[in-house]
């Protein structure tokens, strides 16, 4: 594919994910809804879907980097590992925002900021050459499963629908850093990934609001 046609790809994609018009290719392991009658309070209710938006947001910013990545990537065949994390990461960004929809809730306002900037990152990540690109996925990955290992502490014990769908992805997250890593990943500077933490901490807090 030529470097304009990716980009339009790229384009697209951003588009689709911003309004929502993405579709899972393997089934929510939640499976489907009303299978499991719940009876969550309206406060676990709206913890859990505070919980889901920032999820949500994670995915959005997802999108936005292996997207970025990809674009980067100097080898054919990095480029097709971060397109393959990202279809995966579609599934991920379908299941939060099919639960956020059964949950009541709302994706978060700042959705746009979040892609605008993570697509930022993803392109300053690449241009540093293939394997810190691949650090940066490891690193990143990292983040998100220790991230989504606390919303499982979090969630309420009755949500087995979010709970079900937070176990998938954290599981998929593991396995796209260890596949990083099998790839050459170069470790990351302390500092760098110390201003990772810091922007992701930002981002959920704000996410867990707006």
């Amino acid at each position: 594919m030529e470097t304009l046609d990716r980009w339009i790809v790229s384009a697209d994609n951003a588009l689709r994910t911003l309004a929502g018009a993405v579709h899972a290719a393997r089934p929510n392991p939640a499976g489907h809804p009303g299978a499991d009658a719940e009876t969550l309070s309206d406060e676990e209710r709206h913890l859990a879907g505070a919980l889901m938006r920032v999820n949500h947001v994670g995915e959005v910013c997802a999108q936005a980097l292996y997207q970025a990545q990809a674009l980067t990537a100097r080898s054919p065949d990095l480029r097709a590992q971060m397109s393959a994390a990202a279809r995966e990461e579609t599934d991920h960004l379908a299941w939060t925002q099919q639960r956020l929809d059964e949950l009541g809730d709302r994706p978060s306002l700042l959705n746009p900021l979040w892609y605008a900037g993570a697509f930022a990152i993803g392109i300053a990540a690449g241009r540093l050459g293939d394997r810190h690109s691949l650090g940066f996925v490891v690193e990143t990955e990292r983040q998100v499963e220790q991230h989504l290992a606390g919303h499982l502490e979090r969630l309420p014990a009755g949500d087995r629908r979010s709970r079900a769908i937070v176990e998938r992805m954290k599981d998929d997250e593991a396995r796209h850093a260890d596949h990083a890593l099998s790839a050459g990943a170069t470790e990351l500077p302390a500092p760098l990934r110390w201003a990772m933490r810091g922007a992701a901490r930002l981002m959920t807090v704000t996410a867990h609001r707006i």
